[in-house]
């Protein structure tokens, strides 16, 4: 494995347990794909450093345990987005 590989598998680990990121935000914030930072993590850190593979691991799968929960209020707050958007709208007209 590439040097380069093996020391951004090492960062990206060290930012999902320092700030307690999902894959997604991960991936947008070193500017690669969700599948590269999965692959970094599980896979070739796993070569590099295994302690470190298992703390980024637990905190990738409690963030796993709780996406169904986040896609909720993700969903909830568009709608309450809209929703506000549509009462502005309606004090508008009759204002």
């Amino acid at each position: 494995m590439k040097d380069y590989i093996e020391e951004r598998a090492v960062e990206i680990a060290n930012y999902i347990i320092d700030c307690n990121a999902t894959v997604r935000q991960t991936a947008k914030k070193f500017g690669i794909s969700k599948s590269t930072v999965h692959k970094d993590v599980t896979d070739r850190l796993k070569q590099v450093n295994p302690a470190l593979a298992a703390r980024a691991r637990v905190v990738l799968d409690v963030n796993k345990s709780e996406r169904h929960i986040r896609g909720g209020q993700a969903t909830r707050e568009k709608y309450m987005g809209k929703l506000k958007a549509c009462e502005q709208t309606e004090e508008a007209r009759k204002g």
